[in-house]
């Protein structure tokens, strides 16, 4: 079994705070075997660690949390950038045409771009995965109607922490029955349901730090693109 983070944020995030290389020594440090930086609509960090993954004896895998039109989308071991606005099924083939694997996360929270209150059932079965632990959660209930939907329709289940700092990487991991370490393998084993997911709640008042932090880069970015 391989432990896997597939939901962590950078600097680059509009909401991330640290760099590639201190999530990757998290990661490491900790034991996982990979680690995925999934930026808001961003790309480039992630291919950064992807590089850097080996020095750190991690496996390599790229990705991004792509806001499609319905809501956001995780984009694992991409080749390149998704754009974002599309339609939840496009964006969906737009992963796919680029080699990776379409992860739904969060999927029933409406206050954080989740998907589901948005597409039909139909589409949302369209997902490779769902992501059925979030670390960041309140009550748990979002998490338990996305592990009951996965359940209900067998849909591949993961976990993330959704780490917007380092020390937060880990929290929610995806165990990974993949025949080698590799990107490769580990997409083959997610795609085909070889998965267990494992996590602890992210306490609430770091969850509540970085949403207001959030909030203030996000009006930082919009009057400094405004002024420009």
């Amino acid at each position: 079994m391989l432990t896997v983070e597939l939901h962590a944020h950078s600097e680059m995030s509009y909401d991330g705070r640290d760099p590639v290389e201190m999530l990757l020594a998290q990661a490491s440090a900790i034991g996982l075997d990979a680690l995925v930086i999934t930026d808001h609509d961003e790309f480039a960090a992630s291919r950064e660690a992807a590089d850097l993954a080996p020095e750190y004896d991690l496996i390599g895998i790229t990705g991004m949390e792509v806001t499609s039109a319905a809501g956001h989308v995780l984009a694992i071991g991409i080749e390149k950038q998704v754009p974002a606005g599309l339609p939840f099924t496009e964006t969906i083939d737009a992963i796919h045409d680029r080699g990776g694997i379409a992860i739904v996360p969060h999927p029933f929270q409406k206050s954080r771009s989740g998907v589901a209150p948005n597409v039909s059932t139909e589409a949302l079965r369209r997902a490779d995965a769902l992501e059925v632990y979030n670390s960041r959660l309140l009550t748990g209930r979002s998490n338990r109607r996305a592990e009951r939907f996965a359940r209900k329709y067998d849909i591949p289940m993961t976990a993330g922490s959704d780490a917007h700092i380092a020390e937060l990487v880990g929290q929610a991991v995806t165990l990974v029955d993949a025949d080698e370490p590799t990107a490769d393998s580990v997409l083959d084993a997610i795609r085909t349901g070889q998965t267990t997911v494992e996590g602890k709640r992210t306490p609430w008042r770091i969850s509540f730090r970085q949403a207001a932090g959030g909030v203030k880069r996000r009006i930082k970015n919009r009057l400094s693109d405004a002024l420009g």
